[in-house]
């Protein structure tokens, strides 16, 4: 479980699928959205929150993520009139959203790692790609990816990189953007193996 304060009424909590499994929850179990799911979520929210000393009290908006074969990012917000207002007694509101995202983003050290990725997606017929470049590191974005061949996708990805917790829209407004759309093709073309 990765943890990180975005703000002062807003907590980032990546966990991956392994972490999920470790505490005997599926992402079918998820979607069933059981008494089980509710509970233990509560509990890695708390822990989360005291970890980061982020008081949990009043309306309370839980975001979750679903990443693609990399696990799930869940956003949890304060309301803004919640942190002012720390006399009234302590009460929980949640509002939870589940959402899916059918990208892969991983990040890499060297572009060269990239590259050697683009050649093994190339190989499968995986072309709906992009290059961002953010804080040192690179970011490639896969799109598009049949269900069939998430797991293959995965497994080259993370062979040559590291899943990121980086979300598509802080790397979208922040990072620079080198190559959209069709980076496999691209870097295949004018870096040779």
């Amino acid at each position: 479980m990765k943890l990180e304060r975005l703000t002062n009424n807003k907590i980032k909590i990546f966990l991956t699928f392994d972490d999920l499994i470790d505490r005997g929850l599926t992402k079918e179990d998820i979607h069933g959205n059981s008494l089980k799911v509710h509970k233990l979520f509560q509990e890695m929210i708390e822990e989360a929150c005291e970890e980061l000393s982020f008081k949990m009290s009043g309306s309370i908006a839980i975001e979750i993520f679903a990443l693609q074969a990399q696990g799930l990012i869940i956003i949890v917000t304060k309301a803004e009139e919640d942190i002012l207002d720390d006399e009234e007694e302590e009460f929980l509101d949640l509002h939870v959203l589940v959402g899916e995202h059918p990208h892969i983003l991983y990040s890499f050290c060297d572009l060269e790692d990239v590259i050697q990725l683009c050649y093994s997606l190339k190989a499968i017929g995986i072309v709906r790609s992009s290059l961002y470049r953010f804080e040192d590191n690179y970011y490639f974005l896969i799109e598009g990816v049949k269900e069939s061949a998430y797991d293959t996708v995965i497994s080259l990805a993370a062979e040559y990189g590291s899943v990121s917790t980086l979300t598509l829209f802080r790397l979208q407004e922040y990072g620079k953007a080198v190559v959209l759309n069709d980076a496999v093709d691209l870097l295949t073309r004018y870096f040779h193996k």
